[in-house]
């Protein structure tokens, strides 16, 4: 699989290290919905993008929209509560945001999704996680982004402003709260000339 990645200017070092998590700063979006952003949390993030790119299985999926099946526009891999991930630094990455989180999640991150945006066309449309738990509770999705960046759009889910949190490189974005519920979250397609990115999403057991 061939990609090009334009490196970051700020993380010039190929020894992949998670930073402290200390330096989180949380907005809150309202409705008791809010998001905690650490840029720069893993050091080494374009030398772990080139890994996941060579190392995971990744896989494209097909999905029935309306009356016909479409392609889903970037290549996904899941791995399950009990798994072993892909690298060493994202067990450590779950574990350490486990503890960070502990006393507001009250129970581990368990499962890691990841996709891989291939280009400016690659996307996700607007959606909560909602199809489990985040329907009905209060939840967190954790993204560790690598790569180069994307834009993070969030909206109210009954329709408001558009907020967008460029995303990559090794940066932390942490959706809690109500936020699945209330809010919306895309990646939408663009037609700047964007890189490669790669996406980790750890969630808790049943939430999706």
């Amino acid at each position: 699989m061939s990609v090009h990645l334009q490196p970051s200017l700020f993380d010039q070092t190929e020894e992949i290290r998670l930073g402290p998590l200390g330096g989180l700063r949380r907005t809150a979006l309202g409705d008791g919905a809010w998001i905690d952003l650490l840029p720069g949390w893993l050091s080494g993030a374009d030398t772990l993008f080139g890994e996941l790119v060579a190392g995971v299985p990744w896989h494209a999926e097909r999905r029935r929209m309306y009356d016909r099946e479409v392609a889903v526009p970037r290549l996904l891999s899941f791995y399950r509560a009990g798994d072993a991930l892909p690298h060493p630094v994202l067990d450590e990455a779950r574990t350490a945001l486990g503890l960070h989180y502990a006393a507001e999640l009250r129970e581990p991150f368990a499962t890691a999704g990841l996709c891989y945006y291939r280009d400016g066309r690659d996307s996700v449309a607007w959606h909560g996680d909602r199809t489990g738990r985040g329907s009905t509770e209060d939840t967190m999705v954790a993204i560790l982004s690598v790569g180069e960046p994307r834009d993070l759009t969030l909206r109210p889910r009954g329709g408001g402003p558009t907020r967008r949190v460029p995303l990559g490189h090794g940066d932390l974005i942490v959706m809690g709260g109500s936020c699945q519920r209330t809010w919306e979250h895309a990646i939408p397609k663009t037609t700047r000339g964007v890189g490669p990115r790669i996406s980790v999403q750890f969630r808790p057991e049943g939430v999706s």
